[in-house]
């Protein structure tokens, strides 16, 4: 397996990209094969720093850079030489079989849509991430590529997610909630609730209904389902809390005892890895002719690593395949709404 990945993307580009595609090599098969893209002499450079030849990583110069504030578009318009176009274009060419960025969130969905192009069947792909709970791993989708949803894509994320959930995470039969205000089934916009007749129409998804935010957190699903701008909100949310809540809980203990704070450092680093999205790589962009995955853009080595070997379970148990079969088999469809 080829896997492509972004070197300047991210916050702790690139000696965090490279290093973690250093730590996944030994991890991968002999014949799979990993691309770094991004300017030449600055990924020799790191691999020289690092004591790594190139001979053990092939490099794919690309002069430019995409910069995370930047317009996606437009971007990828002016910048046709970014590491993130190379990679959409290579993918499109067949010269890789994954790509990874920890770069310009929407620079990526955009460059993958336009060169990729979709899944035969699959209307608008979706950004689907893996929150980690105390009842297993969630998927939530979508969570930033489409803000502007129509019930056909929520029920086509929730067959994607499903089949991710399933065929990826090990989870038989995902349960699937909507994302609403309330559970009972007068709650929610039209939105939620044309897309929530489409998704209980269909029998072969494990449909539970409505769910609120608390319920992901709660052990009520193993899919949640909701449109780009409210997954964004919740994820970043959710960031933030979790964030706070580790400081809160480390500034009392110090505050109570440094003793206590120090007997207790074990546990909560234990807590802090096992709950840690970075457990889970990137976040894979479901509905794309090809695998992509979209990593945070704090993104540190262990995140690229296991975006890395995401990538590569994505594409030995031909998840793509599953989508097209299921959604070909499907009786729901568009209505125009």
């Amino acid at each position: 397996m080829r896997i492509a990945i972004d070197a300047m993307g991210g916050d702790h580009a690139p000696e965090e990209i490279i290093k973690g595609a250093l730590e996944a090599i030994t991890l991968l098969d002999k014949d799979d094969e990993l691309i770094l893209i991004g300017i030449q002499d600055c990924i020799e450079s790191q691999l020289s720093v690092m004591g790594r030849s190139t001979s053990a990583i092939s490099i794919v110069h690309a002069p430019d850079i995409i910069g995370m504030d930047e317009p996606p578009v437009e971007a990828l318009r002016n910048k046709r030489k970014s590491s993130i176009a190379v990679m959409a274009k290579m993918a499109a060419k067949d010269q890789t079989d994954a790509v990874i960025s920890a770069g310009n969130t929407g620079a990526c969905v955009a460059g993958c849509q336009l060169r990729m192009r979709n899944l035969e069947g699959v209307i608008r792909p979706g950004i689907a991430v893996v929150l980690p709970t105390l009842g297993g791993p969630v998927t939530m989708c979508d969570v930033g590529a489409n803000v502007a949803c129509k019930p056909i894509n929520l029920y086509q994320y929730s067959v994607m997610a499903s089949l991710y959930s399933r065929h990826v995470l090990g989870i038989e039969r995902p349960r699937v909630g909507i994302m609403s205000i309330g559970g009972e089934e007068s709650k929610g916009n039209i939105l939620v609730k044309n897309a929530r007749e489409l998704i209980k129409s269909d029998q072969g998804l494990n449909f539970v209904g409505n769910i609120e935010g608390r319920d992901i957190f709660d052990g009520q699903c193993d899919v949640a389902i909701c449109e780009g701008f409210v997954g964004n909100v919740v994820l970043k949310l959710t960031e933030g809390l979790v964030n706070m809540i580790f400081k809160a809980i480390k500034h009392e203990l110090l505050q109570a005892s440094l003793k206590l704070a120090m007997g207790f450092k074990p546990i909560m680093t234990q807590i802090y890895k096992k709950y840690d999205y970075h457990e889970y790589g990137g976040a894979p962009l479901l509905g794309v002719n090809g695998k992509a995955f979209i990593c945070h853009g704090s993104s540190k080595s262990r995140t690229i690593k296991n975006a890395i070997m995401a990538a590569k379970k994505f594409h030995t148990v031909k998840l793509n395949a599953h989508i097209v079969d299921y959604l070909s088999k499907s009786s729901v469809r568009s209505n125009g709404d």
